[in-house]
């Protein structure tokens, strides 16, 4: 059996069932580090808003797993002093489940819709009416003896949350007032981040440490407090709780994270398209075979952070490794003449 990714961005079941996980992210708007543009964005809306007595426009966060739309959601709805009702697109599987939430919604409460992309089109349909003008357009019986029932509700805010913002429809997309990309965090913000949960966690740690955790942490909130829980842990067995950078390189080296924040499948990625494919190019699906993995499991957790730290290249005949890459892993890059692969 794999073991589970430690630098993946998609939250596992440790981070459900830890409660430290929840005690760790901010609940106002003052504690969120990071996302400057959109923080500032929100803090107009919520002052707006508060002096019309009126909640926030509908909110549309994008951006890769890991980086805190969730945990803006429950934000707002504390700015607000109002209640979150969580839920996510493959939950709604049919429009009761929608309509049941909505019409027990109290005035500025928040909707929060993770994976919004994933809504089914039958139910994404009683969102428009509901987000426009607040009522909902129930259907009762079919034929001859149908009829239409609306349902007033009280306002409330959407936010919809999506790693694949292309895959909403553009009619969805419009109704929302303020949609944002998040992006990567740097090694700065972070830092901010390990720190405030240091203090939460009542551990005693340097800031050259911390800036070492952050290092490794691939700009992503999430897998630098799993990184700084997987230490303190280390620190606890191995070196009597203290906290320094010989116990992060101690427990990441245990975990397969390297200096740059690759791990054991980064690693044979990039080596695999060293070795058997002299660099690339070479198509996805041949290197997912001769991985033994799923293409579309490169594709999404795999590449996107190889692609960003400037060790691999997409190009029209394929993946590429780049001098960066080859040297990271210690490999001598073979240069092939171009003319080999045009068509």
């Amino acid at each position: 059996m794999a073991r589970e990714r430690i630098v993946s961005a998609d939250e596992v079941v440790e981070d459900q069932l830890d409660p430290q996980s929840h005690t760790l992210r901010p609940r106002a708007l003052d504690e969120y580090i990071g996302q400057s543009a959109l923080v500032e964005r929100i803090r107009i809306a919520l002052d707006a808003s508060r002096t019309r007595n009126e909640p926030i426009d509908h909110v549309l966060l994008h951006g890769p797993p890991g980086l805190g739309k969730t945990t803006l959601a429950h934000v707002i709805a504390a700015e607000m002093g109002s209640r979150a009702y969580v839920t996510s697109g493959p939950a709604l599987t049919k429009a009761g489940d929608l309509v049941g939430t909505l019409t027990r919604m109290q005035p500025r409460d928040v909707l929060f819709i993770d994976e919004i992309h994933r809504l089914p089109a039958s139910v994404e349909e009683y969102i428009y009416p509901a987000m426009e003008e607040y009522r909902v357009d129930f259907t009762v019986d079919s034929g001859m003896h149908a009829r239409i029932v609306t349902l007033p509700l009280k306002p409330f805010t959407l936010i919809g949350a999506t790693t694949r913002a292309g895959l909403l429809t553009q009619a969805l997309r419009s109704r929302f007032g303020i949609a944002h990309h998040l992006d990567f965090y740097d090694d700065a913000d972070l830092q901010r981040i390990l720190v405030r949960a240091a203090d939460l966690l009542s551990m005693k740690v340097a800031d050259s440490t911390l800036t070492r955790i952050a290092g490794r942490s691939r700009g992503t909130p999430r897998v630098a407090l799993r990184l700084l829980r997987r230490v303190r842990d280390w620190a606890a067995v191995k070196s009597g709780g203290r906290v320094d950078e010989k116990s992060v390189d101690g427990a990441l080296e245990l975990e397969g994270v390297d200096a740059m924040g690759l791990d054991e499948l980064d690693r044979k990625y990039l080596t695999t398209l060293a070795r058997q494919y002299r660099g690339g190019p070479v198509g996805l699906d041949a290197l997912a075979a001769t991985l033994g993995d799923d293409a579309g499991t490169l594709e999404d957790m795999v590449e996107p952070y190889l692609l960003r730290r400037g060790f691999l290249s997409r190009t029209r005949q394929g993946r590429r490794l780049t001098a960066a890459g080859a040297a990271h892993i210690g490999e001598k890059l073979i240069e092939v003449p171009s003319a080999l692969f045009e068509e």
